[in-house]
């Protein structure tokens, strides 16, 4: 006969003390270099079909996009250079155009080559175009005064040079002379802000006010991500890595959290089971931007003279080569 031992009553059956969770793959959108290329062109052919209708001269429509897209192209190359992924270039009626890409580590040295490259061609172009102007004052291309063209080249790029954020200006400023510290960028945003608002005021451009509204909801974005980056980082995930190295259980248990505070995604069931969303790809936005970005200082005081100096000479080059200003009048009534 087989014995076996009493069971007490107050013994409690056992539990595994590690219980496997399987955790799916992290979300991997399919490569969308061909959809960012599509989303810039249609952003090209909106900006065109609204410029047609505000511009009274499609020469001079087509003269400013010209202007524009040189300009980008500075920014373009000097991101594709310096190694940034996911690039794109996007237009926005009646304000202009930007260059979007990502990386981990942002450099001083590289941000001020890159927001130096998009105004600085511009400006050389008007300051060589000049040249024939010496000779000729009357010149005429394509239908166009040739000191109109070199004048709005030298313009519109000298206006990017402005100490107001998001202006090139604004952004240099901020990255390699206050680097971006917080509590002084947030200062300086608002100050851009007020500036803003007082030339909307000043000179009756209704349209540039989606400026102080981007840069509030940017704000109030940013303080949204500090107190995401807070609840990642006190459950002791580790995000100074890239995307790519985020295992799945992390990207699963960050994901839990996005969901938690995020209104947008209150619909969606953090798991387990964990399954993809519709909405995946906006959370997987969401904890892309939560891998942590580094800001490398690595431009001394003597290089940050110098970069000042290229800053002011450029801005100031329509009084240092004697151009005739009579063009800007219109627009400092």
């Amino acid at each position: 006969m087989e014995h076996t031992e009493p069971v007490s009553e107050n013994a409690k059956p056992a539990v595994a003390a590690d219980v496997y969770v399987a955790y799916p793959p992290k979300y991997l959108p399919a490569a969308n270099n061909t959809n960012i290329w599509i989303k810039s062109i249609v952003s090209l052919a909106l900006y065109l079909v609204l410029g047609y209708f505000i511009f009274p001269d499609v020469k001079i429509l087509i003269l400013i996009t010209i202007v524009v897209l040189i300009h980008e192209l500075g920014h373009f190359l000097a991101m594709k250079y310096f190694g940034y992924k996911d690039l794109g270039m996007f237009f926005i009626p009646l304000l202009g155009a930007y260059v979007s890409g990502t990386k981990k580590e942002i450099s001083q040295r590289e941000s001020a080559i890159i927001l130096l490259a998009g105004p600085l061609p511009g400006i050389i172009i008007g300051l060589l175009l000049q040249i024939p102007i010496g000779h000729q004052p009357h010149a005429v291309f394509a239908g166009v005064s040739l000191q109109y063209i070199s004048l709005l080249f030298v313009f519109l790029n000298i206006i990017n040079l402005l100490p107001i954020y998001p202006l090139d200006g604004g952004q240099l400023l901020n990255r390699v002379f206050l680097n971006e510290n917080e509590t002084i960028s947030r200062i300086f945003i608002i100050i851009s802000i007020v500036v803003i608002c007082w030339f909307v005021w000043k000179h009756n451009f209704p349209f540039l006010l989606i400026f102080p509204v981007m840069m509030v909801a940017r704000m109030f974005g940013e303080k949204q991500q500090n107190r995401l980056e807070q609840k990642v980082e006190c459950s002791g995930i580790n995000t100074n890595i890239d995307y790519e190295e985020l295992p799945d259980k992390d990207y699963w248990e960050i994901r839990k959290i996005v969901i938690e505070e995020i209104q947008l995604f209150k619909d969606i069931t953090p798991g387990p089971p964990f399954e993809y969303s519709h909405k995946e790809e906006k959370i997987m936005n969401v904890i892309q931007n939560l891998m942590h970005r580094y800001l490398i200082q690595d431009v001394s005081v003597l290089g940050k003279l110098l970069i000042f100096i290229i800053w002011v000479l450029a801005a100031a080059s329509p009084w240092l080569f004697k151009m005739n200003l009579s063009f800007f009048n219109q627009f400092l009534r």
